[in-house]
Parts: structure tokens; C-alpha cells; sequence
């Protein structure tokens, strides 16, 4: 566990009416820890909460340039099978990422588990977006929480 470390994880569909919400809570978590000393945040790289709070930590840099992005991906192929426009915004994430880390070389049934694994063993706290306990975002937070490490769940505030 990395106490100047935390990660983000969350789904892939987001309401779209809270999306704006979500983004604001999402700076506002991310400059709390900030303040406490947490400058490292990891995203796993999935459409919707992953790749909104990598956006956001790129927006904060800006008055924030202490804040670094690491992206911890499953594999290279991770968009390979995605629209254009979602292809773009995850390849311009990743050239302003401090640093991108695969967790595999290839994509295999379990490399998205594996990436979730390194999120929860490489961080001191994590911010997500919860709403179905059977998912990857809900294997993620149930490794965070089995390790004792703080989380803030930003749907239990979106209701």
C-alpha cells in the first residue's frame, strides 16, 4: 500500500445526468487527498469513470502540477474494439499521462482482474463510482476494503 497513491475505479456507463456532478465531486476528492499529501492517482483506463477521472486529474494539473496520471491498463489492445471517438480521447489521455504501465502484453480472460489487483495493491486510497456490487468496479473495492484502504464511493452522494 502506497499512502501517496490512489486509484480510481467505477463503470463504464455513467448517468448522463450526473455526469457533471460526478466530475465536480470527483475534483473535489482529488484535491482533498492532495492536500493531505496524495499526489500519484491510477487509473485502470476504461470508458466512462476511469477515463473521466483521468481527465480530471489532467484538468487539476494545471494548478496543480505536483498531481501525477498513471495509467495501469489490462494490455495494448484495451481499445482495439472501440469507436473512433472513444479511441481518440483514450489515446490523447494517454499521451498526457505521466506514465502508462501494462499489466500485460496481451489481452487474456484475466487481465482486466489482474489490472483491478494492481490498482488495489499500489494504492493507499481509492475513489470510485459503485452502484452494482457484481462487477470489476465491485472486485476492485471489495480488494481496497479487504486491505483497509479508505474509499469514497461518489454514487453513495449522487442520490
Amino acid at each position: 500500500m502506497n499512502e501517496k497513491v490512489c486509484c480510481f475505479t467505477g463503470h463504464r456507463e455513467l448517468p448522463d445526468d450526473q455526469t457533471d456532478y460526478i466530475k465536480k465531486r470527483l475534483e473535489t476528492e482529488i484535491l482533498v487527498l492532495a492536500k493531505q499529501g496524495v499526489t500519484c492517482f491510477l487509473s485502470g483506463g476504461a470508458l466512462g469513470f476511469d477515463l473521466l477521472a483521468a481527465q480530471t486529474v489532467i484538468s487539476l494539473r494545471r494548478g496543480h502540477p505536483k498531481l501525477r496520471l498513471i495509467l495501469v491498463l489490462p494490455c495494448p489492445q484495451q481499445a482495439e474494439y472501440w469507436n473512433a471517438s472513444d479511441r481518440q480521447v483514450y489515446e490523447d489521455i494517454k499521451a498526457q499521462a505521466d506514465w502508462v504501465h501494462y499489466v500485460s502484453q496481451r489481452y487474456f480472460k484475466g487481465c482486466m482482474h489482474k489490472r483491478n489487483r494492481y490498482l488495489a495493491d499500489h494504492s493507499g486510497y481509492c475513489i470510485c463510482y459503485l452502484t452494482r456490487l457484481n462487477s470489476g468496479t465491485g472486485y476492485t473495492v471489495a480488494l481496497c476494503r479487504t486491505r483497509n484502504i479508505p474509499v469514497v464511493n461518489l454514487a453513495d452522494s449522487t442520490k
